[in-house]
Formats: C-alpha cells, structure tokens, sequence
C-alpha cells in the first residue's frame, strides 16, 4: 500500500475517534471523498480491506489504525 494512502487511513482514523470515541466503527469508503476521483486509490485501499484481509464493511477505526501501523 502506498504511503500516501496509509497516511490517510491513520489520519482519517484519528479524526473518527477524537470525534466518536474508540468504539467508532468505519468502511474503507471513510478515507475518499463521495466523488470516485482516484480509483485506483480506491482500488488499493478495497483490496487490502476485502481481499487481503477479508474484513467486515464496518470495523473499528482503532483496529485499522493499528493494523495500518504494524504495516498489515
């Protein structure tokens, strides 16, 4: 996964739990804008999501900030 897009995912993922707590659940789609503008962006961040890690839709934002951080 492209740095770009891991920064991403962590700072997304903080956002959501400073604003929500820690129990704030979140979809790979959290981390693009309603606009299909990169998908291959999109692409990467769906397959390590649904392929590589076979993850529910919704997950925990701490679990996948950590995941993201022990470069999972």
């Amino acid at each position: 996964m492209r740095d770009s897009l891991r920064t991403k995912i962590i700072t997304v993922c903080e956002q959501k739990i400073a604003a929500k707590g820690p129990t704030v659940g979140l979809s790979f789609y959290a981390f693009f804008a309603n606009k299909n503008t990169d998908p291959s962006l999109l692409m990467e961040a769906a397959e390590w999501w649904i392929m590589t890690h076979k993850l529910d839709h919704f997950e925990k934002a701490i679990k996948i900030k950590q995941m993201i951080e022990n470069n999972q």
